[in-house]
Order: C-alpha cells, then structure tokens, then sequence
C-alpha cells in the first residue's frame, strides 16, 4: 500500500496529505481528478483509506513518531507525511473529537454515473455485460465523503429498491 505515495514527489505527497486531513476536518478532500493519472480508482480509494487510517490512529491513538515512521518504512516520503501529521495534530484531533460526540447523519451531496461495458477474457458468455459507475459524495458529519461504486444490472436493480423502500419509510416519518 505504501508504494503508491512513492509514484508522487515529495511536495505532491505533502499537498495530499494536508487534503486527506482537511477531508478529515470537514473541508474538502482531495479529489481524484486531480490524480487519475498517477493511480486508478482503486489505487485512490486503498491509498485514501491507508491514509486517512493512518492520521486517525497516530491521533487517536497518541501513537509515537517511531511508531508511524515503522508503518511509512516503504515510502519514500515518509518524513513528509509525517510533518503533515506533526503540523495538523491538533485539528485531527479536534476533528476526532466532534465526530464522536455528535450524532452520525449522512446526507448525499452529488452524485454522477457511468454506463460501461466489462470485457472479460475468461467468460466468453460474460461479454458486453453493462455495468453502472456510481460516484456520490456523503456528507457525513460534516466532511464530505466520495464513495465509489460499481453495479451490475440486478445490483442496480436491489440498490433501487432498497432506496425506494427507504423512500417510503422517509414518507411515513413526515
């Protein structure tokens, strides 16, 4: 996991780590525009996750500078993350503490859709099988939150019912 901030210079690595802490703090994140051509949306998503797991622990954790450099031992921009870490401290913590006393509620802020078609060398009936691209944003807390998902037809299909269903349940409430 740690590689892919290796594939950034070390000013890049520092940038994205102060948006992954200003994702934190309830200010905007990085986006993955920003960085499509240096890792696909899965590389994005894991290094997202990586990092974000890494500033919540040595935070919440009051985990030693030893102790995240022993986790950043293959990057090569591990004293950046590091002084990112160092500088932003106090609003990750902030941060960690509104989260935990408030109440959680999610909101959807945007969202965008795909249609693709997945090629599959291995299943010749699999062939031309349209998949949706779902990108929404969730506010969540207060920080805004990308998740990224990717259907076939028949979870398509479940995904609207459930929302629908969800729907109804809304309208019984009001």
């Amino acid at each position: 996991m740690t590689d892919l901030l290796n594939r950034v210079s070390n000013t890049d690595c520092v940038k994205l780590c102060h948006r992954v802490v200003d994702g934190l703090c309830g200010r905007e994140p990085p986006r993955r525009e920003d960085y499509g051509a240096t890792w696909s949306l899965q590389e994005w998503l894991q290094l997202l996750d990586f990092l974000t797991a890494l500033f919540r622990l040595a935070v919440g954790s009051n985990i030693s500078d030893e102790e995240v450099l022993t986790k950043l031992s293959d990057v090569n921009h591990a004293e950046a993350v590091l002084s990112v870490l160092r500088a932003r401290q106090e609003e990750i913590r902030h941060a960690l503490l509104d989260r935990t006393n408030s109440i959680s509620s999610a909101t959807l802020q945007d969202f965008d859709w795909q249609l693709k078609l997945a090629l599959s060398s291995d299943k010749i009936s699999s062939l031309n099988t349209p998949l949706l691209s779902l990108s929404l944003d969730v506010r969540e807390n207060g920080a805004l939150r990308p998740v990224a998902m990717e259907m076939s037809r028949e979870e398509l299909s479940a995904l609207i019912s459930s929302l629908e269903a969800a729907n109804k349940v809304v309208l019984q409430l009001k």
